[in-house]
């Protein structure tokens, strides 16, 4: 089956000012739709030509002869993921059963802000700050480049990217200052919850 270029989840001017639309625009139609041609490219003649994105990203994952495929695979499933991970209107303190598992876990919302701020400004060059489900308790992680935590045994329930090519235009080199304002303006708990409900 041909990997698609999923829709972003909103307008491309949802999210401003905070992500502005011309940051979306070429962040999803051309970053994102490179990964997806690149992808099939890769994919077409092989075995993993009829598989879903989730069963090549795993099956190529730590494969050095695949790591093409696993490089564009993960990046298609880990955009689509992010696009999901922010909402206009969103940010701020949780609600509903992330929020109680968060305070079960870190201790407060206070101490998970704290971990995620530093995972996403401690990734050294591109990657990703990840908030996961692994063996019941929720963790924080950081990966580089195209690594997902969809490999790690863990449930994702939310991503932010740090790559600059996310950041550039709305903040330049102030990663911090985008972190900042992912956790106070985008990020979408409702999908943190539905995730969380579903693992």
């Amino acid at each position: 089956m041909a990997i698609e270029l999923p829709p972003l989840p909103y307008a491309l001017d949802a999210l401003s000012p905070h992500i502005n639309s011309q940051t979306l625009s070429i962040h999803h139609g051309k970053h994102h739709q490179a990964y997806v041609t690149n992808g099939n490219k890769l994919i077409e003649g092989t075995e993993f030509a009829n598989m879903s994105l989730e069963a090549i990203i795993k099956a190529t994952a730590g494969k050095a002869d695949k790591a093409g495929i696993f490089n564009n695979t993960a990046q298609v499933w880990n955009h689509t993921f992010y696009w999901h991970s922010m909402k206009p209107g969103g940010g701020g303190k949780p609600t509903g059963a992330i929020a109680d598992k968060i305070t079960a876990d870190f201790g407060s919302y206070e101490k998970f802000v704290e971990l995620f701020s530093q995972a996403g400004a401690t990734q050294f060059g591109s990657g990703w700050a990840w908030l996961s489900l692994k063996a019941g308790k929720l963790e924080v992680t950081k990966t580089p480049n195209a690594e997902t935590a969809l490999t790690t045994g863990a449930v994702p329930l939310l991503t932010m990217d740090v790559w600059e090519h996310a950041y550039y235009l709305d903040f330049q080199n102030r990663r911090p200052d985008y972190i900042k304002t992912f956790l106070e303006h985008l990020v979408n708990w409702d999908f943190a919850n539905a995730n969380l409900a579903k693992a």
